[in-house]
């Protein structure tokens, strides 16, 4: 499986992503054939199919990776760089994960998510008054 056969969303074709990603702060080692070392970094945001992760040295577009992110547990995955923003980050794609790995980046996303909006209602619920 190369993760390149996906398809687009039919409601929104703008979106090439297949899952929403979530504003989320993961602690990410990456391995790559170039680097003897792993890179240590952390995720801006998150989904099922890929992360951004920000570095001031991006990784060219098309450099396949092994990526541990750091959740209850670390979830192992098969990456591919598919942007590659100067300065700034890395879009990656998850093309291989293992099915219990998947499950608890499943989970851990759905957790996320759940918290992220009983903030957000919580702060909605805030009075507002008008003079």
């Amino acid at each position: 499986m190369n993760g390149k056969s996906q398809t687009m969303s039919h409601h929104d074709s703008t979106n090439r992503r297949g899952h929403a990603r979530i504003k989320l702060s993961v602690p990410v080692e990456i391995q790559t054939d170039a680097s003897p070392s792993p890179i240590r970094g952390a995720t801006a945001d998150l989904s099922l199919s890929g992360c951004y992760i920000e570095t001031m040295y991006p990784l060219p577009i098309g450099t396949d990776l092994d990526l541990q992110l750091s959740i209850e547990t670390t979830v192992l995955a098969a990456a591919t760089v598919v942007t590659c923003d100067p300065q700034v980050g890395n879009g990656i794609r998850f093309y291989r994960m293992l099915p219990e790995d998947r499950k608890c980046l499943e989970a851990f996303l759905e957790s996320a998510q759940k918290e992220q909006d009983s903030r957000s209602v919580a702060s909605s619920d805030v009075p507002v008054t008008v003079a």
